[in-house]
């Protein structure tokens, strides 16, 4: 598969760039676009408030001044309350067209509870049958601005265990952003799901995890951020997710979408130099997707060929 690696991207978070309070120092833009680029890496995403400017004129400007493109943006959203139907939608009018003339082609939905992050709770039917209506209007609002609609099943949103992915599968024909670190973390098998439903992956984010603290998590002894700043997500191919098992099936079946990197970094204590720190994390996970992935997609098209 020679064009694997022109599709594989990273994220701001990668860099650890959270708007999160107590997160961890956000280093600054241009260091980390320098970065990115310098690693061959092609794209971005949005990443947090304030990374990149609000005006997409600005963004498109910032990007392309060191070599890479936008791919799209994380987009939380209250989808199965009624009583937040017009701001849901309004907000994914207004950051849709946003994307678009910033240039994106991937808008990224994840379903909270309330934009607080509160800990999520089951739905019952009337929500359930309310966000899958509104994941369609969504959809709507995405095509019409040129961008396609992906769900990315996350940790403390409404989308965040296996069953809930399970259920969502069945209702909605909604297209997936296949997080590997956080569907392993909800207890979703990536390799499974990417086996199952490659034709509903639209967009793929790579996380590897150190499961040791998952359990934690989801019992909310620790938060997402307490998590990350312990080692929750390690670099490709030195945690406990089948990366390349993912990409194997994906690849197989004829996925051809982006793989971003994307783990979730917290820059704590003295700052980097740079080209140290997040940069060197990132780095690593490309050597595995270059030095174990790739001769392992090669092995298997050989054999496939025979």
């Amino acid at each position: 598969m020679p064009n694997f690696l022109s599709r594989v991207a990273s994220a701001p978070i990668s860099w650890g760039i959270c708007e999160v309070p107590g997160w961890g120092a956000n280093l600054p833009t241009p260091r980390v676009l320098g970065e990115m680029a310098a690693l061959g890496l092609p794209a971005t995403e949005l990443g947090a408030p304030g990374f990149l400017p609000d005006d997409p004129a600005r963004i498109r400007t910032e990007l392309t001044a060191h070599g890479l493109s936008l791919i799209g943006g994380f987009t939380p959203l209250v989808l199965h309350a009624a009583s937040e139907r017009d701001e849901a939608l309004h907000t994914a009018q207004t950051t849709a067209a946003m994307l678009a003339e910033a240039g994106a082609t991937t808008f990224i939905t994840a379903v909270v509870r309330d934009l607080d992050w509160s800990v999520p709770r089951p739905l019952d039917a009337s929500e359930h049958r309310h966000l899958t209506e509104m994941l369609r209007r969504v959809e709507d609002i995405c095509l019409a601005a040129g961008l396609a609609q992906v769900l990315h099943p996350h940790v403390q949103t409404v989308v965040e265990t296996a069953d809930d992915v399970d259920r969502l599968l069945e209702s909605s024909d909604v297209k997936w952003c296949l997080d590997t670190g956080h569907l392993a973390i909800g207890g979703k098998d990536p390799v499974e799901f990417a086996r199952q439903h490659a034709h509903r992956v639209g967009h793929v984010h790579l996380k590897d995890v150190a499961l040791q603290h998952a359990g934690a998590l989801m019992r909310r002894e620790t938060s997402i951020m307490q998590s990350v700043q312990a080692g929750l997500f390690t670099p490709l191919g030195q945690g406990d997710v089948d990366i390349a098992g993912v990409i194997a099936a994906l690849e197989g079946a004829g996925y051809d979408g982006w793989y971003v990197i994307e783990q979730d970094t917290a820059v704590v204590g003295a700052l980097p130099e740079p080209g140290q720190g997040p940069m060197t994390r990132v780095s690593a996970s490309l050597d595995y997707l270059r030095d174990v992935v790739v001769p392992q997609l090669a092995s298997s098209s050989r054999s496939a060929q025979r």
